[in-house]
């Protein structure tokens, strides 16, 4: 829990309310019983008459309404503070996935993620919400209840501060087993969204496989695991509930015994002192049990507690930045003894050196697994090299503003990200402005998706499904070239942008990446060597090292194995 309690330390405002919320409950709780006691016992036993105490009454009865109001906002400021600390954590979670690397922001499950930042975050609530304010109440009022206990009978007093630890310890036994299996329970919770989200998204994969109903009976076993494990924290609960309960009626009836042999037999203690204890006492065990009830809503908060602290400490190589602003037109940038490695994997990219000149045209290229697309992110600055360092017009990459190293830079991607929305909003992306119509009508007609954009009912409003849904993987790469048109960037990334396009969907494509980068410089991935014949230096990747570099002329005379390559793609490409 200590996790947890940094979390809460961090809103000291909330917490001295609810300390001040509980001190003066307190007061009320002790002021109540003794005005009701008071007027019993003045009425029963000294035969006042009804007007005498008609003021004891109004009193009592504000006693209590402020007592009622005390529990309300009590409670509320409970609430504010989970909401606080649950609004920190999503800011944490938010700016860490913000700033992963690629790599990072790629790997795992997405389902996993979302979980961590919705159920998991909500799942910390109760421990805020319920248990926070419970400890603080149970930490003053049975502190105060008991001093009056003691200022009335002593030996009461002393069975009080007998009987009380029992139930931390009943608490203590059963939260150590509690807590195992709330983590249990999470850990089973986020497997499961993080399997189901990664079905449903390859469900048309699993249905031409055949492997739908495969998937559809793991998830049925996989839910009825969470309910199983569902079952045994409600079951630990529920006997640890019986346990206090026990417990504290045998305490309050060993006070109410105590007290009949004491008037009925010994006659040492008054009725005053006597009711007004019993009246406590009552009191006193039920703040002892709410807050075995509140322990466990914070023990079963450990599990969400766990997978968040993992994810926000999970090791990344944070992508660090400056103030400075990249100044107008295309950068000069130079990469060297660059090196980085992936975890829990044997590949790795080692001693790189790039220089890529104002307006050039740069290509990489490699067989696949060479280290091509690690290479372009590492010149982009979406991952961060292990060693190395790379320099952007002769300063440090680091020295500069990530917005105005982002704004100046477009990155396009095989498979571009297209959301819900209609054409002209997913265009619009490409500008941080807000970008007139007619803007974004020639950014489409540049990239060669006017006509079928004209053919649309909608036309520029036509609403896109989710993904891209509704689109070639043509259209959905032109799409993403008209937010590069937008945005006119000079600095320009292509990752193999016209694999597995047809002829004239990637001639068009072709065309407009040369109009693009008629004033930028451009660096692209190529998987098809004929595509980057003319660029003005071509990379070639082997094993995660540069093998060789030069212009197409250059390689084919001085590397056996891109012009091995090159010979190889050209008799593919006669055949077909």
């Amino acid at each position: 829990m200590m996790q947890l309690k940094h979390l809460a330390s961090k809103h000291k405002k909330h917490i001295w309310l609810l300390r001040l919320h509980a001190f003066l409950t307190g007061a009320a709780i002790i002021a109540q019983a003794w005005l009701f006691v008071s007027i019993t016992d003045a009425v029963f036993l000294k035969d006042a008459l009804f007007r005498e105490v008609v003021p004891e009454l109004f009193i009592l009865l504000a006693v209590s309404l402020c007592r009622a109001g005390l529990m309300y906002f009590g409670k509320k400021t409970g609430v504010s503070l989970a909401a606080a600390v649950k609004k920190d954590v999503r800011a944490s979670l938010l700016k860490k996935m913000s700033r992963e690397s690629v790599t990072s922001s790629s790997g795992g499950q997405t389902g996993r993620k979302v979980n961590v930042l919705m159920d998991a975050t909500d799942e910390i609530s109760p421990y805020f919400s319920t248990y926070i304010p419970q400890m603080i109440q149970t930490g003053i009022i049975p502190l105060m209840m008991a001093a009056a206990v003691f200022t009335q009978h002593i030996y009461s007093g002393i069975i009080l501060l007998v009987t009380a630890p029992f139930i931390p310890l009943a608490m203590a036994l059963a939260g150590r087993k509690s807590k195992d299996k709330a983590e249990q329970q999470m850990e089973r919770l986020s497997q499961f969204s993080g399997h189901f989200l990664d079905v449903l998204q390859g469900l048309v994969t699993l249905k031409v496989f055949g492997r739908s109903k495969e998937q559809k009976e793991k998830i049925a076993e996989s839910s009825l695991e969470i309910r199983d494990a569902t079952m045994q924290v409600l079951k630990v609960a529920f006997l640890s509930a019986l346990s206090l309960e026990f417990i504290s009626m045998l305490s309050i009836g060993l006070i109410a015994f105590e007290f009949g042999l004491q008037i009925v037999v010994f006659q040492t203690v008054t009725f005053f002192s006597a009711f007004f204890i019993l009246i406590l006492v009552p009191d006193f065990y039920l703040l002892l049990k709410d807050y075995g009830s509140a322990f466990h809503a914070g023990r079963g908060s450990m599990g969400a507690a766990k997978l968040i602290a993992e994810e926000l400490d999970e090791r990344d190589v944070a992508l660090e930045w400056g103030n400075q602003k990249l100044g107008d037109g295309p950068p000069e940038l130079h990469l060297q003894k660059a090196s980085y490695s992936y975890k829990n994997s044997s590949f790795a990219l080692k001693d790189i050196d790039v220089h890529l000149k104002p307006c050039e045209k740069a290509a990489i290229v490699g067989r696949n697994g060479s280290g091509k697309t690690t290479l372009l992110h590492i010149i982009g600055g979406l991952i961060q090299p292990d060693e190395g360092e790379m320099t952007i017009n002769g300063k440090e990459r680091g020295a500069y503003d990530e917005m105005s190293w982002y704004s100046s830079m477009a990155y396009i991607s095989q498979h571009p990200h297209i959301f819900s929305g209609t054409i002209a909003e997913n265009i619009a992306i490409g500008q941080r402005k807000s970008a007139g119509r007619q803007e974004i009508e020639d950014a489409a007609r540049k990239a060669g998706l006017a006509s079928m954009i004209e053919a649309l009912e909608h036309g520029f409003d036509t609403v896109i499904g989710e993904g891209g849904r509704g689109l070639s993987g043509g259209e959905k790469q032109r799409l993403a070239l008209a937010r590069a048109f937008l945005k006119k960037p000079a600095f320009i990334l292509f990752d193999e942008p016209t694999t597995g396009l047809d002829l004239h969907t990637e001639k068009i494509l072709q065309q407009s990446i040369k109009e693009l980068g008629e004033c930028s410089t451009v660096v692209t991935v190529a998987h098809r060597l004929y595509t980057i014949k003319d660029a003005d230096i071509i990379y070639y990747m082997e094993n995660g090292r540069l093998a060789a570099r030069g212009t197409h002329l250059e390689l084919l005379e001085g590397s056996e194995s891109y012009r091995s390559m090159f010979h190889m793609q050209r008799k593919e490409a006669a055949a077909k």
